[in-house]
This record gives structure tokens, sequence and C-alpha cells, in this order.
């Protein structure tokens, strides 16, 4: 959303009264939109309504362009800092062997380390279904494979034909 939609500006707040806090930052005091309005233009500023929801409103003189621009600054440096996590997932079977699970741990070791949360599933065909405790010690012995280097989010768990255990990195 745009800064514009956010924030009234001058002739645009039309509210009887008003909280009217200075360009220096200290409080004036309540009065009227016209008033401030006069203050404002005196200073050669502008009237921003900072706090809407306020009884009274609250509003600053404040050099508007300015703002506008130390926000855009603030939203591009959060957007920068900001990580997406990623969820990866690798699919094991109920009858999968030693090599196999190593070769799937080291992958699963891999997303972890990159900051990736790791779903793992299981998905059972068949008879499978009846055996479904199977597919729940097949993913405990992963999860054990991974040397603490991982947390579990949610423990494995049946869902319908899926085995599902999710697992996220250590926190350093």
């Amino acid at each position: 959303m745009a800064i514009k939609e956010l924030y009234q500006t001058n002739q645009a707040i039309r509210d009887r009264e008003i909280r009217l806090i200075g360009s220096d930052g200290a409080m004036i005091g309540v009065m009227s939109a016209q008033q401030a309005q006069r203050l404002a233009d005196d200073e050669g500023l502008d009237l921003v309504k900072i706090s809407p929801t306020a009884n009274p409103p609250v509003c600053k003189i404040m050099d508007y362009s300015k703002f506008k621009y130390e926000q855009a600054k603030k939203d591009k440096e959060n957007r920068k800092n900001q990580t997406v996590v990623e969820i990866k997932e690798i699919r094991l079977s109920m009858t999968i062997d030693v090599g196999d699970i190593a070769v799937k741990t080291k992958q699963c070791l891999k997303f972890l380390e990159a900051g990736n949360k790791v779903k793992v599933s299981i998905r059972m065909k068949g008879r499978e279904n009846s055996r479904a405790y199977q597919g729940v010690k097949v993913m405990q012995d992963f999860f054990d494979g991974l040397e603490g280097k991982a947390i579990q989010d949610k423990k494995p768990a049946t869902e319908g034909r899926n085995i599902i255990m999710m697992l996220s990195p250590v926190k350093a």
C-alpha cells in the first residue's frame, strides 16, 4: 500500500478538533484543524494526520515529502533484510534401504544448512496402509540419522495415504 493512502495531509483533514504535535516533536495541544493548518503554513511545512483512530486524532507538523522518502527507505531496507524460508520436500518409501537413506539424509542436511525447512513424506501403497507404524519407524530412523542438526516441527503423523514429518534447522 502506498504511503499516500495511509496518511491524510493538509486540507484533506476535516476533523473538528485535533491534537497537534509541533515540528520539533513538542505537544502543542488540542485545536481546530484550520488553526493547525495555519500554524503549519506559517512554518512552510505540511499538516499530517499520524494517528486517525485516537480521540481526538493526532496530527503533526512535518515535511511530508521528506517523511515519505524516509518511510520508503525504511521499507526498502526491511525488504532487503528479510529472508524467505522455502519448504523443500524429501520423499521416502517404507521399504527404503540403508544406502538410500544415507543419500536422502545427505540431501536433507544440504537443505537444512541453507536455512530451509524440510517436509519428509512417505506415500503408502496398497497393503502398506495397514502397516503405517513401519513408515513412522522409517521416519524416526531418518530423523535420528540427522545427528541433531534438525528440529521436528511436526512429528511423523499419518494423513490419509501419507506419513508426513516437518523439520527445521537448529538455530546456531
